[in-house]
């Protein structure tokens, strides 16, 4: 059975930085207050006429640039996304219109904040039951829309922006797959932990309930991750995990052991961009080359409806 790979890796962001002095101006907070609690220190903010659909072509294009691969070569487009606010056309149809491809598949998925990697998961399984060669993946979300701007306890947290991998089929996985077998599940009964709900639509969230699920009963299932990827935590070249709280990643990543990796700590800059957090970090990994071509990479994401997904990958 053929295999898959990630080729390429892009990523976007708005050119509008808000900072935690900014925040302090609008909501009873402070530099000190965010910075203790969750480790943000700037975040990236789009405009009104910066949609989510013109984030995330710009870090397919990007993507695709770095991939040597034209747009019409594409034959299935993924987009991972809670922030679409129409229901039609999808968000991945609009990526596919703007990039102004032929005629792929488009498919929207929404699992929040491990949505990208759900979404790598469905990439590669299309690849290996011969549904696709050639896949675009994309996470973008523009948490900025759906913040409560009153609320000190998340607003703080949102950030906007988009990353992209092109996936590809592999037929040649001697060195071992390019990416590996996706561990993924959710706790129905804790969904309501994390909210985006109303009209106008609204995020919220149980923070507490989430840090503790997060930091006790996460480590364990990512170890299992790198267990059927056949890949001993200490030899992971890097980890990324959903940027969600610096609070979460660094605890999460010493209990599973990656002693040797480079853990990606971008929430630091870009904050909690949701679904696209994870290939957004990744991609500016690679982009300063911290980590080596062909090293193994977790991938975990995890958040919304208390769900979560992750995999190792062959680094592009």
């Amino acid at each position: 059975m053929t295999g898959s790979r990630v080729v390429a890796l892009g990523h976007y962001q708005p050119a509008r930085v808000l900072t935690n002095d900014d925040l302090a101006a609008m909501v009873d907070t402070s530099d000190e207050w965010i910075t203790s609690r969750v480790g943000i220190r700037t975040r990236h903010i789009g405009g009104p006429g910066e949609p989510v659909d013109e984030m995330a072509a710009y870090a397919g294009a990007k993507a695709l640039a770095g991939a040597g691969l034209e747009p019409a070569g594409i034959d299935l487009v993924l987009v991972a996304t809670s922030t679409a606010i129409d229901r039609s056309p999808s968000m991945s149809a609009r990526v596919a219109a703007r990039l102004g491809m032929g005629s792929p598949a488009v498919m929207d998925i929404n699992v929040v904040c491990s949505g990208f990697t759900h979404a790598l998961a469905t990439a590669d399984h299309a690849i290996r039951a011969g549904a696709a060669e050639r896949v675009l993946v994309i996470g973008a979300d523009k948490m900025a829309d759906i913040a409560d701007w009153t609320d000190r306890s998340t607003c703080v947290l949102l950030g906007d922006g988009a990353g992209a991998a092109v996936v590809v089929a592999d037929p040649d996985d001697a060195a071992g797959p390019g990416i590996g077998p996706v561990l993924w599940g959710s706790v129905p009964e804790m969904g309501n932990a994390v909210r985006i709900e109303g009209t106008p639509p609204r995020f919220a969230q149980e923070g507490q309930s989430v840090y503790r699920w997060a930091t006790t009963q996460l480590p364990p299932i990512a170890r299992k991750v790198c267990e059927k990827a056949g890949v001993a935590p200490e030899d992971l070249g890097a980890v990324v995990l959903h940027q969600a709280n610096l609070r979460i990643i660094e605890p999460v990543a010493r209990k599973i052991g990656a002693v040797n990796a480079v853990i990606a700590r971008d929430v630091v800059d870009s904050g909690n961009t949701s679904a696209a957090s994870i290939p957004m970090a990744l991609s500016k990994l690679v982009e300063r080359g911290e980590v080596h071509r062909g090293a193994p990479v977790l991938l975990f994401g995890f958040g919304g409806n208390l769900s979560y997904a992750g995999q190792v990958i062959r680094c592009p």
